[in-house]
């Protein structure tokens, strides 16, 4: 599975990297709102929640299904300003339409990416959001009823909403944070120009890599979707934007009539760089054999020879060979000759970062 992003005839001058005021206090409020997926944020996040007064504690509850389980659109800005102030701009002139669809986006569903009936127009669509957020609690539920009957004073409660953020947490966490990002999203745009798109995309993630051949940019991650960088107007072009927040998530805005954003967390050193997704799914299938776990308990003690696997497991040799052979094509084991005998070690780091690998790939 991957989602590609056709680039076919655009310039450089059309990838953009940039941070973005807006997408950074998205990237905060999702942390705030699930610290579990981000660790390494558990000071920031339980100071700032114990600060924040309960009313505005209470008001984000209310629309935390814009950045909790997913991200919607409209925080993701295509053209990122240098103020929140100028992102919200720009978020006021949103089409409604469009707006509305991307407020009501509330769950990873498989069916974005995919043009849908807009539910102001279309009454089955408005009855099947109405489910979607009863099921969610009944405080979202009541806040798609207010997008539903008013979207433009939905729209405004945003604002005064993030505005409060800005003056309770975000200023000073953004001052903080937005030397860092520009400084990012200039050497991305270094690479670019000196070292070409490829480079450029190795360094943002190793999730992303460049299909010359097809003039596509693909992005390693549990869905299938397709979008392009190549449409017309103002959607023309690609903006990456770097986030001090986003680790693990690697987010994609690629809903049809948007143009396409990639919201991608900092380099840091304490970070370990993201496995593949087919090499999670190898390990993973590796171990889960019954046969195969009893042969990692033993080599996790320590090297041992194909014959020593046979006859403490009962098992034939050539049966121990295949097992390791398994093991060593997912990357959890490694050989060494001492004289005519064959050690087989385990990977102890690479099976120890086994469930941290399959976290980190659902959530990216």
């Amino acid at each position: 599975m991957s989602l590609t992003i056709d680039i076919a005839g655009l310039s450089p001058e059309r990838i953009v990297f940039a941070p973005s005021p807006l997408a950074e206090l998205s990237a905060a409020l999702h942390a705030l709102a699930e610290p579990a997926h981000h660790p390494g944020l558990h000071s920031w996040t339980t100071t700032t929640a114990c600060a924040l007064k309960p009313e505005l504690a209470d008001r984000l509850q209310e629309a935390d299904f814009l950045w909790r389980t997913t991200r919607s659109d409209m925080l993701l800005p295509p053209n990122p300003g240098a103020t929140l102030t100028e992102d919200l701009d720009r978020l006021d002139e949103l089409p409604e339409e469009q707006f509305v669809m991307a407020a009501l986006e509330i769950s990873c569903s498989a069916q974005y990416g995919t043009a849908r009936p807009n539910p102001l127009h279309d009454g089955a669509e408005r009855e099947r959001t109405r489910e979607r957020a009863a099921a969610r609690g009944p405080a979202q539920a009541a806040f798609v009823e207010r997008i539903l009957a008013d979207p433009p004073a939905v729209r405004a409660w945003l604002r005064r909403l993030f505005e409060d953020c800005e003056q309770a947490f975000f200023g000073d966490t953004w001052q903080r944070v937005r030397f860092q990002l520009a400084a990012d999203a200039r050497h991305k745009a270094e690479l670019l120009r000196h070292k070409g798109l490829a480079e450029a995309l190795a360094a943002v993630s190793p999730a992303l890599t460049l299909d010359t051949e097809r003039q596509q940019i693909v992005v390693d991650k549990l869905v299938t979707g397709r979008t392009s960088a190549t449409q017309p107007g103002d959607r023309h072009g690609i903006t990456f934007v770097p986030t001090a927040f986003g680790w693990p998530h690697l987010l994609v805005l690629h809903a049809p009539g948007w143009k396409p954003v990639v919201h991608y967390p900092v380099n840091s050193p304490e970070l370990p760089r993201p496995q593949a997704l087919d090499i999670v799914q190898l390990r993973l299938e590796a171990v889960a054999h019954p046969v195969r776990m009893k042969l990692c308990r033993t080599l996790a003690r320590g090297a041992h020879t194909t014959g020593e696997l046979a006859t403490a497991y009962d098992i034939t040799a050539p049966e121990v060979s295949r097992h390791m052979a398994v093991l060593k094509k997912a990357g959890l084991l490694s050989t060494r000759r001492r004289g005519r005998y064959v050690l087989h070690h385990l990977d102890l780091t690479a099976m120890a970062r086994l469930g941290t690998d399959f976290l980190e790939s659902v959530l990216r």
